[in-house]
């Protein structure tokens, strides 16, 4: 089990009588990109955010790296190098694009009460810190150039270049994405796959929601297929093109869980 770096064991979300993620068991392999497929309704986002702290697990366990994280907060799991994107994002609009990207990292000596009274010359030295290592961050993914726009004002596939650029901010070991593709035009999706597979090559871990299956087949290795709230496929991209199960799972379905 060296080589998983997140695991789930009879993974349960129920709201009320409605059970979104049913008795979900995976092992993530460290250094892989894995695909996460499904039709609409069969519980994947609910399974990203009942991992990521969003919502707690009725029952089951979570782990990373061999630690249990089951129910803990999405701070405490950022702290531990667990990030995730949303499907919509979610920046704060008036705020520049450099601004949202220096106020991910936490723990800083300016949101005490009293550190800018008593910690000043610290205060100023991380903020200098924080900004160059937001320039670097933005450079990374193509946003420098924005740094001083309005977050609000950029395009959707800028904003989710922002929302990786965010999230690097605290060097995760393991990125969840949720539809990065979505509503993306072809150059941003090139670029964002461009950055997803650089990250990769330097160890990031990553898991994708994504209903392109053009984007999952061509780069993720290996592929989970969730249906009604269970795990009905694990595999290779050339075992989903093959398999009579997936292709009878993504029949039907309602809206996402």
């Amino acid at each position: 089990m060296a080589d998983v770096i997140l695991s789930t064991q009879g993974l349960i979300r129920e709201f009320g009588a409605f059970r979104a993620v049913d008795q979900v068991s995976i092992n993530i392999r460290r250094g892989s990109i894995t695909g996460l497929i499904g039709p609409n309704g069969a519980g994947k986002s609910t399974f990203f955010n009942t991992i990521t702290g969003d919502q707690k697990p009725t029952s089951g366990t979570i782990t990373l790296d061999g630690e249990d994280i089951t129910g803990r907060s999405p701070d405490r799991l950022f702290n531990n190098g667990l990030a995730r994107t949303f499907q919509i994002p979610r920046p704060f609009a008036r705020m520049t694009v450099l601004e949202n990207v220096m106020l991910a990292p936490v723990k800083q000596v300016g949101e005490r009460l009293w550190g800018p009274f008593l910690s000043r010359k610290a205060v100023m030295g991380q903020e200098r810190d924080i900004r160059d290592l937001a320039m670097q961050t933005l450079d990374f993914v193509t946003l420098a150039p924005l740094a001083d726009h309005p977050a609000g004002k950029i395009s959707g596939g800028q904003m989710k270049l922002l929302e990786l650029a965010r999230v690097l901010m605290g060097d995760p070991k393991m990125i969840l994405l949720d539809e990065p593709a979505a509503g993306v035009n072809p150059t941003l999706t090139g670029t964002l796959i461009e950055k997803i597979e650089a990250l990769n090559a330097q160890g990031k871990t990553f898991i994708i929601i994504e209903h392109d299956m053009d984007f999952i087949m061509r780069h993720c290795d290996p592929i989970i297929a969730l249906t009604e709230g269970r795990v009905v496929f694990e595999g290779s991209a050339s075992a989903a093109q093959q398999s009579s199960v997936l292709r009878d799972a993504y029949l039907g379905g309602t809206a996402d869980a």
